[in-house]
């Protein structure tokens, strides 16, 4: 993050605000759904004297948007990142990934929910246009082509890779779902199963 501010010339104190702004953003989607949002309830949130400085900052809200998916993936990157380094086989990384999706439902319930509603945010004349791809590519799209590499190394057996990464995917939605109803549920367990289910059929 603190690259890409450097490289759009931003000060300390406008990278700060920024965060702030964001950071609201995503508090606020998260508890009051994409379509609810608007930029007088970021306003209140973020304690700001006015409007004006989230158009400053992000001239529209397609811009604040782009900044809200881009913040919301990259940390959940760094998150999966950290759980799965130092492993390289194939099957260890499915495990890791599945395991470390189903442990940021706990660990970041917030962002959980503001990607399931950016997801949903197309029909937003003034949102911006690829936040629903870009979600839906952080959530098959890698995945499909980390399946078929695995197949082509010979780590994984004969599947439809596209019908795999789906089927892993809805699972942790099923997880997630779950886990929002009865926040006591034993998600490690729950990433351990999943994980042991999906190596099992990902098998060569």
């Amino acid at each position: 993050m603190q690259e890409v501010q450097a490289e759009l010339g931003l000060s300390v104190t406008e990278a700060a605000r920024r965060a702030q702004i964001v950071g609201a953003t995503i508090a606020t989607i998260s508890e009051l759904g994409y379509h609810k949002t608007s930029f007088a309830k970021i306003k209140e949130r973020a304690g700001l004297s006015s409007t004006r400085i989230i158009s400053y900052h992000f001239t529209n809200k397609a811009g604040l948007m782009q900044a809200v998916v881009t913040t919301a993936t990259g940390m959940k990157d760094k998150f999966l990142e950290e759980r799965i380094q130092g492993t390289t086989d194939r099957a260890g990384l499915l495990r890791g990934y599945i395991e470390s999706e189903i442990a940021f439902l706990g660990s970041y319930p917030e962002l959980v929910r503001v990607m399931v509603e950016m997801a949903s945010s197309g029909s937003d004349a003034e949102g911006w246009f690829m936040s629903a791809p870009m979600v839906e590519e952080f959530r098959t799209g890698r995945l499909e082509r980390q399946l078929k590499q695995g197949q082509h190394e010979g780590a994984f057996g004969d599947f439809a890779a596209d019908v795999m990464a789906l089927s892993i995917a809805q699972a942790i939605d099923g997880v997630a779902a779950k886990f929002a109803a009865d926040p006591k549920l034993d998600l490690e367990r729950y990433g351990r199963e999943l994980a042991d289910l999906f190596v099992k059929a990902t098998a060569s």
